[in-house]
């Protein structure tokens, strides 16, 4: 590979193996030890976490700039494919600034936004989500580690005097990192943080919430269920995997008769309240239900009970490929127990956020479930996360959330 006065010196250059350059020459980020060199291999281990290294196939000829992961199944994340454009404080602010002009233009709804989402912003293992002024972060990848200092002075740069960094999630202990919670710039989050959506209101716990505080990726999909009761005549909702009440407060807001809403959290339980108060619903007719899913679905069946309208929105059931069969397993049994307590002409949303499930195994998983419960459904659309969680159309793994709206007929 030829130097260029315009970058610094290659400090480490790494060949993949004869033939193993197809997907790098496709732009997908990601490579796995198989495609390495034993030398490359080497190398990664040699340098720090992290470190930008120059990626080359077997004959020399330059593919892209990774950065390497001694201890991930995913050995090295392309940060760009350009040979003059290396990884660097330079090109992160670029990208930040570049993903967060694009949120701007499309985003007006809500004040809670994610502002970079990785693979699909050119920032791997980078999670910036927004909530009002508050920036949490996560660092789930060696890269975005190794640059984290260029990152902080990137979302700086954006006017964002607040930076808080949650990288606590699984992500990040398969990397080999440190997973965390610390201020990164400005003064502690407050305790709850106000923000808005489609004229609701909620209450985000950025320290100890799910995910960065909230299931900012449902936003449209919540807009969608108040659109679906306002077409019905005062629906019964049943709302599964409820969290701290988002679908069922947009439920009923937009008409609902009755929401029955479960989760096995009662904090969780007891911040949905809070919210249900926050927007002057406390006078709707509905229950909070602390209980296992799988077990509320079965007493439900016994019981005769019947809905207008489910949602079952489970957390993680397959984390790796490893656990697919098991979640499969899990998938179709909640989805079978809500097919049968639903009535003729009622919706099911169900959601899977397991990247290792595909939409297409998740649909054949509901295909499954609807024969094996007897009854007749339409497929009327499918779901994603929000326009603020693109897909980069190199990377589909990067379309982790993904649901189905059935109709039973």
């Amino acid at each position: 590979m030829a130097k260029s006065q315009s970058q610094p010196v290659v400090a480490a250059l790494l060949r993949l193996r004869p033939g193993k350059e197809r997907s790098l020459l496709r732009r997908h980020p990601w490579l796995y030890p198989g495609a390495i060199s034993d030398e490359g291999i080497k190398l990664i281990e040699r340098l720090p976490s992290g470190h930008p290294i120059a990626v080359c196939d077997a004959k020399g000829q330059f593919l892209a700039w990774a950065c390497g992961s001694p201890r991930s199944s995913i050995r090295l994340r392309a940060w760009s494919f350009q040979e003059k454009e290396p990884p660097d404080a330079a090109l992160i602010a670029k990208r930040v600034s570049q993903a967060f002009a694009r949120r701007r233009a499309i985003l007006e709804q809500s004040n809670a936004r994610r502002m970079v989402f990785a693979e699909a912003d050119g920032l791997p293992g980078l999670i910036v989500d927004l909530y009002d002024e508050q920036a949490v972060v996560q660092i789930l990848s060696a890269g975005a580690d190794y640059f984290r200092a260029a990152i902080v002075d990137a979302i700086k740069a954006q006017g964002i005097d607040a930076i808080y960094e949650r990288s606590d999630a699984a992500g990040a202990q398969r990397e080999g990192l440190n997973a965390g919670q610390a201020v990164l710039h400005g003064a502690e989050p407050a305790p709850l943080i106000s923000i808005h959506e489609h004229g609701l209101r909620f209450f985000v716990d950025v320290r100890q919430g799910h995910k960065t505080g909230f299931y900012i990726d449902q936003r449209d999909n919540r807009a969608l269920i108040a659109d679906l009761i306002k077409a019905m005549d005062a629906p019964r909702v049943l709302n599964c995997f409820c969290y701290t009440g988002g679908f069922s407060l947009a439920a009923w807001a937009a008409g609902a008769a009755e929401v029955i809403s479960v989760d096995s959290s009662e904090s969780a339980l007891e911040h949905a309240r809070k919210q249900q108060s926050l927007n002057n619903l406390q006078d709707r007719q509905g229950r909070w239900w602390e209980a296992n899913v799988f077990e509320a679905l079965a007493g439900l069946q016994r019981e005769g009970e019947r809905f207008d309208l489910i949602v079952l929105d489970p957390p993680k059931f397959a984390p790796s490929s490893q656990h697919v069969d098991r979640a499969a397993r899990a998938y179709k049994e909640i989805n079978l127990k809500a097919l049968t307590l639903l009535r003729p002409g009622g919706y099911l949303l169900s959601f899977s956020c397991s990247g290792a499930i595909s939409l297409d195994l998740f649909q054949k998983i509901l295909a499954g479930a609807v024969i094996d419960a007897g009854v007749d459904a339409q497929l009327l659309r499918r779901l994603a996360a929000g326009v603020d969680h693109p897909m980069s159309m190199v990377h589909p793994e990067g379309e982790y959330l993904k649901g189905l709206l059935l109709q039973r007929v």
